[in-house]
């Protein structure tokens, strides 16, 4: 089986990702998906723990575009983002997302939000 088709039956939120329409000024959504498209292609599929960073990071970006919150709370720390000389740029920015979304599940869940009907 070819390996491109092996590793998108592990991204179900591929073309939905790579298909958001983001408006012209959001960098920052341009650089996600660029990012994400990299990764994506660059990932060992004999390595289980490269696919499974590779299903989260699916999971996590699927989140940034359905989840405006979530997407506001990426923006914010996506800026403070720090690696290390000796560190592969791309791996440790695709551990920092998912390390952001970790945390916002662990705030989402114990934060309850009261919608407020006029």
């Amino acid at each position: 089986m070819n390996k491109n088709k092996q590793i998108l039956r592990h991204c179900p939120n591929f073309y939905k990702i790579i298909n958001f329409e983001y408006y012209d000024d959001d960098e920052l959504s341009n650089k996600l998906i660029d990012v994400y498209e990299k990764y994506v292609f660059k990932v060992d599929i004999s390595d289980k723990n490269e696919v499974k960073r590779l299903e989260q990071l699916d999971l996590v970006l699927n989140k940034y575009i359905d989840d405006y919150f979530f997407r506001k709370e990426l923006k914010v720390e996506m800026k403070k983002i720090k690696v290390r000389k000796d560190e592969d740029i791309l791996s440790a920015i695709v551990n920092w997302i998912i390390r952001v979304f970790d945390n916002y599940e662990v705030g989402y869940t114990r934060n309850i939000y009261f919608s407020r009907w006029l």
